[in-house]
């Protein structure tokens, strides 16, 4: 019932920055809560952050916490992910992901619908 488009990754020094967009297809995405999952090669998809429906409530994995903000623009189908201090092991496929339930939550299994990913890479 939504498709999500994952864009703004690439390739940047450790110690940057770069702002991952989801952009949702439809007119119910106000209803989803919004996570950021990432995968490195061989590894399982990890939890990044989430944000509820509303936009007022925010949760981090530990590892990123402190670097990273999600948030996200209901009047334009748009989440976003900003990441600050970037360092070498946060290199992964980045992907969005939306959750109709009532909760927002941590893990894969909850996710409904699913970006295609956006490549990040940090040099060091």
């Amino acid at each position: 019932q939504v498709q999500l488009v994952e864009s703004g990754g690439g390739l940047v020094q450790a110690g940057g920055s770069l702002r991952l967009s989801c952009a949702a297809s439809g007119r119910t995405f106000s209803t989803y809560n919004m996570g950021w999952f990432r995968q490195a090669p061989g590894k399982e998809r990890e939890f990044v952050a989430v944000i509820d429906r509303s936009g007022s409530r925010t949760y981090y994995d530990d590892s990123v916490k402190g670097r990273v903000t999600i948030s996200r623009e209901n009047a334009k189908n748009t989440a976003y992910l900003q990441m600050n201090r970037l360092k070498p092991e946060d290199t992964a496929v980045y992907y969005c992901a939306a959750d109709s339930g009532v909760v927002p939550l941590r893990t894969v299994r909850h996710y409904e619908y699913w970006g295609q990913g956006t490549q990040v890479t940090v040099s060091s």
